[in-house]
């Protein structure tokens, strides 16, 4: 399956993900894939221009003859690693998630880079997640962000995929290990725009930044989203003092920004009325419609400014410079219902009633989050430290500020899917956590961040965490211990499901690369049958074990490759994995449609018994998946042979 990937990712240009997204989107504008009498892709289907030019003059749609975009170094560069699949495995904790609080739990932590982890969630959770919240690195000079890519395409390659002379492609490839505003925007951008497919139509992504790349940010989400799908810009007050040794302004908020996929189907929950603005709503005047509040009856746009007189004799001019805000039908139909105040002594301007009755229960959020609100800095850390985490991680986010947000996004009581593709120490999952814990919600929380090793020197190591990703699921685990507490019998889902995307040795892959598909066998750059394999195993499922892999964990390299599969096929990653056995042969059934068979060993006695309990309708299936290096061309010949000799069609899928 690798080997395949890293084919397909060969033909991925810098419009392969806008391509097929368009094609999804408007299929009636391509032409039909051609194919040969196997049934084997000859030709993708093109973008018919012409047929699209003319739609859009028949709708009396002009061609954008001016405007501007954000261009910067590697910007088409970016564009290719967002259509390109990942060459990276998934390896499942096997200890951690058979624990009996995460055997069923639907919540996810992901160790890997949040690229790779972005393009396996393409295949399994597309326009199904419901907001997305990340801290991204800053690019302050002093935060440790350089671009990591190592640039794996060769100086031609790179010539050749993008039409670079010498000069843009020592421009290109200048960006590596840098810390410039080009590398930042290309590091983001391939992030950004896998993202923003990930999250459902009334989705929105919220993302916290601060001076050094909010207005980069800015732009770039309105290439990646639309200028139209801009929601706020929200100033957070992340101190609650001022710094008075700044040489200029005390640098005392940061921003978010807010964008949602499809702002008709976004909806904001605002926060719930407090008790004074409750108390704002009284009935002076025992009106049948009970409490309300007095506002006014002009406004600051318009186009009406003509005066009324109410029924008794009372004329009102909205103010200079202000309008109307209802119609004469509007103001009448309020002025018959006892709508209208007129102060105590009926001799005040006259105002509307707003009845509480029918006014939304919460408010419509501001713009501006003081840290009285939502949280800062220090207190941020003081919730590392209420779970004996203190000083272990650089630049926490308060719990409160994400309960702000996500509670914007979910209401009080929804079954909704968050992710945090930047998880940091894991404010995003307790913040989860906390709200379903107070209103008994059921949110979900997918979590990805790196097993970036911590600082030998400093105290996270010493308190014996090696990596930051271990930190963020011990953080996960304690404030999860901490509602267990509080709330012994809660039914909540507490647990979560843990797996690492980890790149194959070299050796590996070099294995892959020498595989003879045709003969089965392993041959050297000669074309002669190799003795032994590059990698040292004397199978093709061992290198992707926890072992092979060098990595902690216990996973075998079966389970390993069923679980990038299983992604790979669409599937997430809590589905129910039904065991099977075949005279001995241990597989694997899911969804009562698919088998896989990955172990070594099968022969005739398995397609026998495989065979006979299909055609028997003792095992429904419409798939049969198999790991090509286990089959000998013998037992692959037979049960290809078998399968089409059923009365009903099974399909038999080959993956190397």
């Amino acid at each position: 399956m690798i080997k395949d990937i890293q084919q397909y990712n060969e033909l991925v240009t810098p419009n392969s993900q806008f391509m097929d997204e368009l094609k999804d989107k408007l299929p009636e504008f391509f032409t039909a894939d051609k194919y040969d009498e196997e049934g084997t892709l000859v030709e993708k289907g093109t973008f018919d221009f012409d047929k699209f030019r003319l739609a859009l003059k028949a709708r009396n749609v002009d061609e954008l003859s001016s405007g501007y975009q954000l261009d910067f170094i590697g910007k088409d560069y970016a564009k290719k690693q967002s259509g390109e699949k990942s060459t990276t495995v998934i390896v499942p904790d096997v200890d951690h998630n058979q624990l009996p609080e995460n055997q069923n739990s639907h919540n996810l932590f992901l160790t890997g880079d949040n690229l790779d982890v972005l393009r396996h969630l393409q295949n399994n959770y597309i326009n199904a997640v419901d907001m997305i919240y990340i801290d991204p690195p800053y690019n302050t000079g002093s935060d440790g962000f350089v671009y990591p890519d190592k640039f794996e395409y060769s100086d031609k390659n790179l010539r050749d995929m993008f039409g670079l002379s010498d000069s843009e492609l020592e421009r290109l490839k200048s960006i590596q290990g840098k810390a410039t505003h080009s590398a930042w925007l290309t590091f983001m951008y391939p992030r950004l725009l896998l993202a923003r497919r990930l999250l459902k139509e009334s989705g929105a992504i919220f993302i916290s930044i601060d001076d050094n790349e909010s207005a980069n940010l800015k732009l770039l989400c309105d290439d990646v989203f639309g200028e139209s799908s801009f929601v706020a810009s929200v100033i957070w007050q992340k101190k609650y003092t001022r710094s008075n040794d700044a040489r200029w302004f005390s640098d005392n908020h940061e921003y978010i920004h807010v964008y949602a996929k499809n702002k008709e189907s976004f909806a904001i929950f605002g926060q719930e009325r407090d008790e004074a603005q409750l108390k704002s709503y009284q009935n002076k005047d025992n009106h049948p419609k009970g409490p309300w509040k007095s506002t006014p009856l002009h406004a600051k746009s318009g186009t009406n400014t003509s005066a009324y007189t109410f029924k008794n004799g009372v004329t009102w001019q909205p103010p200079r410079g202000t309008y109307r805000r209802f119609n004469d039908e509007s103001m009448r139909a309020m002025d018959e219902a006892n709508e209208i105040w007129f102060g105590e002594n009926g001799e005040q301007i006259p105002q509307r009633k707003s009845f509480l009755a029918e006014v939304k229960s919460t408010v419509v959020p501001v713009t501006l989050w003081p840290y009285q609100e939502v949280g800062h800095n220090h207190e941020a850390n003081n919730d590392l430290k209420a779970l004996g985490l203190g000083g272990l991680f650089d630049n926490p986010k308060p719990v409160r500020l994400l309960e702000r947000i996500i509670t914007l996004c979910t209401g009080n009581n929804q079954q909704q899917i968050v992710l945090d593709f930047f998880a940091g120490s894991g404010t995003t999952a307790q913040a989860v956590m906390r709200l379903n814990a107070q209103h008994q919600g059921n949110r979900k929380f997918i979590l990805c961040t790196l097993d970036e090793q911590t600082n030998p020197r400093g105290e996270a190591r010493r308190s014996g965490y090696e990596t930051i990703d271990a930190i963020c699921r011990e953080r996960v685990k304690r404030a999860a211990d901490e509602i267990r507490a509080r709330q012994p019998d809660t039914p909540l889902d507490l647990g979560f499901k843990h797996y690492r995307f980890v790149t194959p040795q070299q050796q590996t892959l070099d294995d892959l690369d020498s595989f003879d598909m045709a003969s089965g066998q392993f041959l050297n750059t000669s074309g002669q049958i190799a003795a032994f394999s590059e990698s040292g195993f004397d199978d093709m499922i061992s290198p992707f074990s926890a072992r092979g892999l060098g990595i902690a964990g216990s996973a075998s390299g079966e389970e390993t490759i069923l679980t990038t599969w299983l992604v790979a096929d669409g599937y997430k990653m809590d589905i129910n994995v039904q065991p099977l056995d075949f005279a001995g042969y241990p597989a694997s059934r899911v969804d009562d449609t698919r088998v896989y068979l990955i172990a070594g060993g099968w022969s005739t006695a398995q397609t026998r018994e495989l065979l006979n309990r299909i055609g028997t309708h003792q095992l429904p299936v419409q798939t049969v998946v198999i790991y090509g290096y286990s089959f000998d061309l013998t037992s692959l010949h037979e049960l290809e042979i078998g399968l089409k000799q059923l009365d009903q069609k099974v399909n038999l899928v080959k993956r190397y």
